[in-house]
This record gives structure tokens, C-alpha cells and sequence, in this order.
């Protein structure tokens, strides 16, 4: 179980993976999706959408 390195929430695949995809495909440890917009200064809903691109494109990093 991985947890999210800002405020300990229990994460998703897909949280994982958009850590991976925004930050560092190599990372350790992650952010949630709320911890991340933060971290990237834009909306959750953005970070959705671009989770659902990068699906339809075929990202492994996703389901």
C-alpha cells in the first residue's frame, strides 16, 4: 500500500501513475491528486482530464 507523501492518504494506481507521468517516472513515493494539483498549481479536474488522454493514448501508467 503505497500512501501519499504529503498528507498520508491511501493512493490509487492512476494517483501513482499521474505522479510519475507530471514529476518523475522514477519516484519512490507520491503525491495524491489533491497533494499534486497543489503541487502543480492547477485544478484536480485538469489532472482527470489529462489522466483520460493519456488512457486513450495507450500510457501504461494508467487503467
Amino acid at each position: 500500500m503505497s500512501v501519499c507523501m504529503r498528507c498520508g492518504r491511501e493512493l490509487t494506481f492512476n494517483e501513482i501513475g499521474a505522479h510519475k507521468k507530471f514529476i518523475n517516472r522514477g519516484s519512490t513515493s507520491f503525491f495524491c491528486k489533491t497533494c499534486l494539483a497543489k503541487w502543480l498549481d492547477v485544478p484536480e479536474e485538469k489532472i482527470d482530464q489529462k489522466i483520460e488522454q493519456f488512457k486513450r493514448q495507450g500510457c501504461t501508467l494508467f487503467v
